[in-house]
């Protein structure tokens, strides 16, 4: 167990995915001059009810490391920041704030691809790409179908869930998945879902 400084978001962050972070609270401003003296990481959970300024939020319990790529401190003291998700962590306890959110994790343990994992993943490439490109073609923000996603399975697997069109709450049931084919076949549902979805918006269009 670790005392990792955290930041609530609304946004899920999941290993392997970058994000950027515009840094204005005085509160997470402290925490961006307390890492980069350190070891550049805090941890990232969902928000579940309240917002992300201002604190009184409540959260969930498992979130993920984000180690910063790049820092720049702006002349008036914000900060613009990319990150990118690492590893999993569950919240043990909160701690008093000081003054930002700190948190004592568990780092999870991951498993690795099993036979079955990795032939299903063969399958979630080509439905992503079916789901990226009716996304195109509804003229929706979103990620090209052309993506080159990792040979390995397991990274394959969280990076599928990274660029699929999720809800933070879909997001979120993939973050707290512990085992890789119980994930890889969660988020196979959900890209069928999506795939139907999509389909009836494009023959609604028509």
């Amino acid at each position: 167990m670790r005392t990792l400084p955290m930041f609530p978001l609304g946004t899920v962050l999941l290993p392997h995915m970058v994000l950027p972070l515009h840094v204005f609270e005085p509160r997470y401003r402290e925490l961006m001059r307390q890492i980069m003296a350190g070891d550049r990481e805090f941890g990232v959970v969902l928000i579940q009810r309240g917002h992300e300024v201002g604190g009184g939020d409540e959260r969930y319990a498992l979130g993920t490391v984000a180690r910063v790529l790049e820092a720049e401190e702006l002349d008036d003291g914000r900060w613009l920041v990319i990150t990118i998700g690492t590893r999993r962590v569950r919240v043990e306890r909160w701690l008093p704030d000081a003054p930002y959110p700190l948190a004592e994790v568990t780092e999870l343990e991951e498993e690795r691809a099993t036979a079955p994992a990795v032939a299903l993943r063969d399958t979630l490439t080509p439905r992503l790409r079916r789901v990226l490109a009716m996304q195109l073609e509804l003229g929706q923000d979103g990620v090209p179908p052309t993506v080159e996603l990792s040979d390995d399975p397991d990274v394959g697997c969280w990076q599928v869930a990274v660029v699929a069109p999720l809800t933070p709450l879909d997001a979120q049931r993939i973050l707290e998945t512990d085992a890789g084919l119980e994930r890889m076949q969660l988020l196979d549902g959900m890209l069928v879902d999506l795939e139907e979805s999509l389909a009836w918006q494009l023959r609604g269009d028509e």
